[in-house]
């Protein structure tokens, strides 16, 4: 998604930027120290930044079919999973929202990086974890089964794309410069669906020796019209999980969105 605005691809409006490549976990608690100026975040950890950060209409992972999946070595069924052991991806992870909502007495988790989750479960460590990224893609081909796609519980409950991760954008930069970082990345997004090639070379470096076809997934799944602009059913979608997961949102202003 950043590709084409860090390599001059399409307009940033003169401003220039670094980037820093962290865990999920670990860009909640930048966000949280206010590290950055723009940040990837869940949108589970939104209420608790909302005071300092914006949400971009840009630049979301949100969909249809890419929630997180709950998983184990051995058939496990619905009514036993309060009484697991779960390895979670983060306190403040949409992963861990969800598994909140479809089983509130589930207690008994442990955080993990998202990358060894997998390895938890297969160790004993855990007797279940939530998977997310491409690890939803690889589980099976390493014994792990299915309890529940948290994804399509989601869908079932709301009719709504679910979602995942957002960007947000300090309130301290001007409302110029927030409305310019979110039409660049609007932009990035959209040239990067349209020339999916165009990026290889720069996700691979990235991917942590990921397999390309499952990088490729993986963009597909996550990447997606909502990426470009939220709309009207994407805002939607977000108020819903905001209400279902009772967040309150302290902002300074009323509005939680750079358009």
């Amino acid at each position: 998604m950043f590709w084409a605005m860090l390599h001059g691809q399409v307009d940033t409006f003169g401003l220039t930027f670094s980037v820093d490549m962290r865990d999920i976990e670990q860009l909640n608690r930048a966000a949280t120290e206010q590290e950055f100026d723009a940040v990837k975040i869940s949108y589970a950890h939104y209420p608790k930044v909302s005071q300092n950060y914006q949400l971009l209409t840009a630049g979301s992972a949100l969909g249809f079919g890419n929630g997180p999946l709950l998983v184990s070595r051995r058939k496990i069924y619905l009514d036993e999973v309060p009484h697991l052991r779960i390895a979670i991806p983060g306190v403040d992870t949409t992963a861990n929202m969800l598994l909140s909502i479809a089983f509130p007495t589930a207690l008994h988790k442990k955080t993990y990086l998202f990358s060894d989750i997998e390895e938890a479960i297969l160790s004993d460590e855990v007797d279940a974890g939530l998977l997310i990224h491409e690890t939803r893609f690889t589980y099976a081909q390493k014994g792990l089964h299915k309890i529940m796609d948290l994804g399509e519980y989601w869908e079932k409950e709301t009719g709504l794309p679910l979602p995942l991760g957002a960007i947000v954008v300090r309130r301290n930069l001007s409302e110029e410069t927030r409305r310019q970082i979110n039409t660049a990345l609007r932009e990035s997004v959209r040239f990067a669906l349209q020339n999916p090639r165009a990026t290889d070379e720069f996700v691979a470096r990235h991917a942590q020796a990921m397999d390309i076809d499952v990088c490729r997934k993986h963009i597909d799944l996550y990447v997606n019209e909502f990426s470009v602009d939220l709309g009207e059913k994407g805002m939607k979608a977000v108020d819903t999980f905001f209400d279902l997961g009772a967040f309150q949102i302290d902002a300074k202003d009323s509005s939680l969105w750079s358009e």
